[in-house]
This record gives C-alpha cells, structure tokens and sequence, in this order.
C-alpha cells in the first residue's frame, strides 16, 4: 500500500539529505586534508558502552506535540549513515592483491576512505496501537551485519589493476514511538520516539573515536507523518499550547514542521537547528556538502583547484567526484546566480498601506530632501573627487599598473599578511566616505582572477601598502 506522505516526505528529504550529509565530505574534497579527518559531527548515535567515556551519545529523543484530529495512523522514517571503510588494493603480477596507500589512475588518484552507506527504518501504525500500554509492541528493532564489498579498479583500457574493499561493521538499533494524550480542553498529544544505538561489544577498549564510528548511526534523523493530523510548531506554537511545548523533552535534536510552506502533517526531526518549513535556496547547484559555508564561495575555490587537487578529490569519494564536475561544468549563468538574491521587494513611499502599521525605525533612513543612498559614494554630490591615480615613490600608480602588496602590522590582518610580497594589478582607485583613498587590485597569478574582475571582488589597499613595479625589459 502507498504510503499517503510519501511525496511530502519526497520534498522534506531534500532538506533532509543536506542534514543527513552535512560534513560528509568538505571543501577542498581530499581524503588528505585535514579536516576531512575528523568527520561525521552531527547526528552522531555511538554504542552505549561508547558513550559512557567517549562524549557522545547513544539516544536520540523527539518529542513533539500532534493534534490528531482525523489522522489514524503514524508513518516514521528513521535516516542514517553507516560507515563503510573502503582500503585500496593492487593486483601484483602474480594475481595476488596486495593493501596499497593510493593507486594512480589517468582522472584520479584512489585512496583509502569511510563512505556512508544511507540506511532507513519504516514505521507504519495505528495511534491507538502506540499509547504507553502498548508502545513496547511497536517497537522496531533492526540488525545491520558485518559484511565485505568489493569493487573492481580499472584502467580507461578495461584493464584490472586492483579492487576497492568496503567493509561494514555490526550494527544495531531500536526505534520506539509513543503517544499519549494530554489533559486539558484541547485535544493534543504528545509524540515521543526514541532512536537507541543498541549495538554491544564496542566498547572505548575496541579503540578510539574511530573505531566507534564503524559501529554508529552518522546524521541521525526523523520524518514524522499523520496524514490528517496537525502538528504543533515547537519554536512559535499557539499561546494555549506553549506551556505544553515547554514540557517537551529533545534530546539532540530540533523538530520542526516540514513540507510546503503552511503543511502541518510533517515533521522533521533534525540533529541541527533548522527553522520551520526549511528549504534549499533556489539558487544552489547541488549537494557541497558544506551547509555552513557560502555556496559561491565553495564554487570558486573548488574552481581554482589544480588538476592534481582534482585528480585526488575524484579517487577519494564519488560525491566528491561529483562535486568536481559540477563546478567544472557549471554555466557562467549559474554561477552568476550565485552572487546574490533578493527574496522580496516593497515600495517605500511616506505612506504606509492602509491596515499595516508603520515600520519600525532602522537607522538607514535617508534625510529630508536627499536623492540617494548614504552607503554609496558614486551618488552622493558631496563625495570627494577620486584622482584616476596616485603619487607612489614618484611614480603614478592607476589603473593597470603593477605594484608589489607590503601591508604592514599597523593595520592588516592576516588574510593581508598573507599577501605580503606579491605581485598584484590595480583595477582602480576608490574612495571611501571618510575622505580615505584606497587601491583596488587584483593578485597576479590568481586562478580565479577573471571572475574577480567580472564580479568587481577586488582586494583593497592604501597608498602606502604597495610600492610601484618596475617594468621588466
């Protein structure tokens, strides 16, 4: 029978799938970068003989509360990750295969790694078969065995030159839901389900963190749905249900309704704080991998990866593999969307539309009688006249010319420091508000110089932070 939610968990899951691989596999996508050696942080359910010592936990609680109205039935779907530790191995002359640190392939280099393999855990039942004398019942318990993958490497001429073997530990768990109907005039519920790491005999005297996560669920989360039903928003509920929404207990997670905007049948369970009917930006490209970070920004370094850089990240996962092409492939379009949206615009006019109260003061607002945005100098008639170049060491330095960046301690931080001692272009000469002229530059050598230059992201600094370079004969 089909499930009645299935297509809005289809849309929750794309939000979802961004909690369930947040960190998976970060920027700039190398098994030997450093931070990619220190993963899997949310979600993260270890055996509970693990977390007695290990600073994480084995228990994940969801509680919200439901309205059930005219809904019958519950459907839950419990998402994880499960560690597969793939090694590389070498065919030898011999037909024998020997365990090797990488092996060199024409569009990428192989290495070792820990994939997630995606696991979910169904549940489909009746309210009335989940109140306290009869959750036990309902409990799913789930057993994933250990098991040996392996994978066939192969050159562009179909030749064998080794195989990838993945491995999965033992791993196992239990999915309890319960609910349980709350006094009062209302009639609302409270929702509980626990998501327990069951899994015995990994304990911290099997080895450290590591090992621990061969035996974990990785990006722990739930979607909740009760066709009918209506759930309660946990961080703006109705004034009558927020004491009971006080009385709810989360234990590493973040509900919240989920779906189209204004569907309260769905609720996500999240190991991250998300807000109410989260969705991805229409502007994103695909799956970075990197929520915390600025979709342009990750494009335009992965960009300017060298090929060696992208050889690497394909050989260490087939999404990093993924994100690689992306980039490679993506259209100027694309990338230009990228830079910036406005999600709404309003008029702003002396008058406030009749039945909406004014809007608050923001401090931005403009003087009686002026034409223009304060912030921007170009239209501002008292600006100060910007020279086309400046007088350095006796030299006019402008447009075009080329100058060697030596920021000193007085004022620069560390990205300029960075900077000291290379060679750069100026794009132009700026002035501020404050009567201050600046030097835009571009730094030679840049790989992504081009795109600074069609997108005006210029790196600014004063006169005396550069010294004019001599033309070479």
């Amino acid at each position: 029978m089909k499930n009645p939610v299935e297509d809005a968990f289809g849309q929750a899951r794309a939000v979802a799938d961004a909690v369930l691989f947040e960190g998976y596999v970060l920027y700039p996508y190398r098994a030997s970068s450093a931070k990619n050696r220190m993963r899997w942080q949310f979600g993260v359910l270890v055996p509970p003989a693990w977390a007695v010592t290990g600073g994480e936990h084995s228990v994940q609680r969801t509680e919200c509360l439901l309205e059930p109205r005219d809904g019958e039935r519950l459907h839950a779907e419990l998402r994880f990750l499960h560690v597969r530790r793939r090694t590389v191995e070498q065919l030898g002359a011999d037909g024998a295969y020997t365990e090797v640190p990488e092996l060199e392939l024409a569009d990428r280099v192989v290495v070792p790694w820990d994939e997630g393999a995606e696991e979910r855990v169904l549940i489909h039942a009746p309210l009335i078969e989940l109140t306290e004398d009869q959750a036990h019942a309902r409990a799913v318990r789930f057993d994933l065995p250990p098991a040996t993958a392996y994978e066939p490497v192969l050159d562009e001429d179909g030749t064998t030159l080794g195989r990838l073997v993945r491995r999965r530990e033992r791993l196992t768990g239990e999915l309890r839901p319960q609910i349980e109907e709350l006094p009062g005039p209302y009639r609302v519920s409270r929702l509980t389900v626990t998501v327990h790491n069951t899994t015995e005999d990994a304990g911290p005297e099997s080895g450290g963190r590591e090992a621990a996560l061969a035996h974990s669920m990785i990006g722990t989360h739930l979607l909740l749905g009760v066709p009918g039903g209506r759930f309660l928003s946990m961080t703006d509920p109705p004034e009558w249900a927020r004491p009971a929404v006080a009385d709810c207990h989360n234990d590493h997670t973040w509900p919240v309704l989920a779906g189209t905007q204004g569907r309260e049948d769905i609720m996500l369970s999240s190991p991250i704080i998300l807000e109410d009917h989260p969705v991805l930006a229409d502007e994103s490209p695909g799956p970075l991998y990197d929520a915390t970070e600025i979709d342009e920004i990750l494009s335009l370094r992965t960009a300017a990866l060298t090929e060696q850089e992208k050889r690497e990240a394909r050989g260490t996962d087939v999404r990093a593999s993924e994100v690689i092409d992306l980039v490679d492939s993506m259209p100027e379009a694309v990338m230009e969307r990228l830079h910036g949206a406005i999600r709404g615009l309003r008029e702003v006019t002396g008058e406030e539309p009749a039945g909406r109260a004014p809007a608050p003061a923001t401090g931005l607002s403009l003087p009686d009688g002026a034409g223009h945005p304060w912030w921007d100098p170009a239209q501002d008639a008292e600006a100060m006249d910007v020279p086309a170049t400046v007088t350095i060491d006796g030299e006019a330095v402008g447009a075009g010319s080329r100058v060697l960046l030596t920021p000193g301690a007085r004022r620069s931080d560390a990205q300029d420091a960075f900077l000291f001692g290379r060679h750069a272009t100026v794009e132009a000469v700026v002035g501020d508000l404050d009567g201050e002229t600046h030097l835009a530059v571009v730094v030679d050598d840049d790989p992504g110089t081009d795109v600074r230059r069609q997108q005006g992201r210029f790196l600014y600094f004063k006169p005396d932070e550069v010294a004019p370079l001599k033309e070479e004969p």
